[in-house]
């Protein structure tokens, strides 16, 4: 089977405008979650979101903003780096480094470009139609982000946009993975975005009784398994990642990260927002996960969990990776980031793979912060409050797991195999 390795590596995130930065905040245990300052949270019983570190209006130039959804701008940021990181130039001509039609995007958005939409409609039901902007359909649309990027690279191979709730982007990890394997192209540029800290989905999720409401508290409000957690944060941010296979990295000599050994799907079908309390679809994500990727559950050290901080979901996911794994659980540190984080939803899981990634790179997984009643017989070691070690030598292997409303799930296995530094 053809290897696929991961080149590039970017990110804006709550931890930071950059990649670097969101790393080494995560591993130091730093929540970029706070209180919303907006005069619209006035009247909603949830004040608390973890946005982007870094606006995107001090990276992206006003003119060029203007025709831009949030998340569209977070996610152009996002790749800008990961592409520069893997060794190409963003603005270099079509076909000057990387041949258009062996280069694909796959980059996913959970809810795509809904700044925009409400923004104009707001705009429509108070000044009339005129005052809706002309951009409105391609900023909005979910695949937006992703052309985008497209158009940057010039690629022409595909530019695809999954769409399964909080487990978008790493299916959008995992057609990519197939499309190379096929070798349907050889580069493909992966990963996913959110920007929805709007008051109606601020309003929608708390009505739900999905979020946290210790406002007064909202650095320690994402607690996952805890036995205080009352819901996840919203956050907001994009990650993405370039891969490629191993033949095209050797060739041009690229750094590698690791490798992108496998991905497992499978859906619930059991409810449209609460996970199947057996954990079948769950666990047997990460079983496919694994057969995919040639590898045995002793192999795994770390799992990188969906951890959301939700009463349900993360017991759950806790019995998910027990029986995931069996025997074997035993030697798997797990943490979740989005204690830290929050919720970047449909760009959650790009994130939380680029932290497996790293954790195997660095041989260092970062904590769970504000763990401090952990649910009692869990029977999972967590990286609670404190970044834990990894073996210093040999081979490591992570799973990072995404589930979505509607039952979605998808584990993605990554590996330090191939590492060059």
């Amino acid at each position: 089977m053809t290897e696929i390795v991961i080149t590039g590596l970017g990110a804006t995130t709550p931890l930071g405008g950059d990649l670097q930065t969101t790393w080494s905040n995560m591993l130091a245990g730093k929540s970029g979650v706070r209180r919303i300052t907006e005069d619209w949270v006035d009247e909603l019983p949830v004040k608390i979101a973890a946005y982007v570190a870094q606006d995107p209006s001090e990276v992206i130039e006003r003119v060029k903003a203007r025709r831009l959804d949030r998340s569209t701008q977070l996610a152009l940021i996002a790749a800008q780096e990961a592409w520069t990181d893997a060794g190409f130039n963003w603005d270099a001509e079509a076909g000057a480094e990387v041949d258009p039609h062996r280069l694909i995007v796959s980059l996913a958005s959970g809810i795509g470009g809904l700044h925009s939409l409400l923004n104009n409609w707001d705009a429509h039901r108070d000044k009339g139609y005129r005052r809706v902007s002309p951009f409105t359909i391609p900023m909005l649309m979910a695949n937006a982000p992703a052309a985008n990027v497209g158009m940057q690279v010039h690629a022409k191979a595909g530019v695809h946009t999954p769409v399964s709730a909080c487990a978008s982007s790493n299916e959008a990890i995992a057609l990519a993975l197939d499309q190379l394997r096929l070798g349907r192209a050889d580069i493909a540029v992966v990963g996913g975005t959110e920007a929805t800290i709007h008051p109606l989905p601020i309003a929608a999720f708390g009505q739900m009784q999905a979020l946290s409401r210790r406002n007064d508290d909202p650095q320690g409000a994402s607690r996952p398994w805890d036995k205080g957690r009352d819901g996840f944060v919203m956050g907001e941010g994009s990650a993405v990642m370039v891969i490629e296979t191993l033949e095209s990295a050797k060739a041009r000599g690229a750094k590698i990260y690791g490798t992108l050994a496998g991905a497992g799907i499978t859906a619930d079908s059991h409810d449209i927002v609460q996970p199947d309390p057996s954990g079948e679809g769950q666990y047997g994500a990460m079983k496919k996960a694994l057969a995919d990727a040639g590898l045995s559950a002793s192999d795994i050290i770390h799992v990188n969990a969906h951890g959301t901080s939700t009463p349900q979901g993360d017991v759950t996911e806790a019995g998910s990776i027990r029986y995931g794994l069996g025997d074997a659980v035993d030697r798997c540190v797990v943490t979740s980031t989005k204690s830290m984080t929050g919720h970047l939803l449909g760009g959650a899981g790009a994130l939380e793979t680029i932290a497996a990634v790293l954790a195997l790179y660095d041989r260092m997984v970062p904590p769970t912060i504000n763990l401090e009643d952990p649910e009692p017989d869990l029977g999972i070691d967590i990286a609670a409050n404190v970044k834990r070690p990894l073996a210093a030598q040999g081979d490591l292997a992570a799973i990072n797991n995404s589930f979505g409303f509607g039952g979605a799930n998808v584990a993605v296995a990554v590996t330090n195999a191939n590492v060059s530094r």
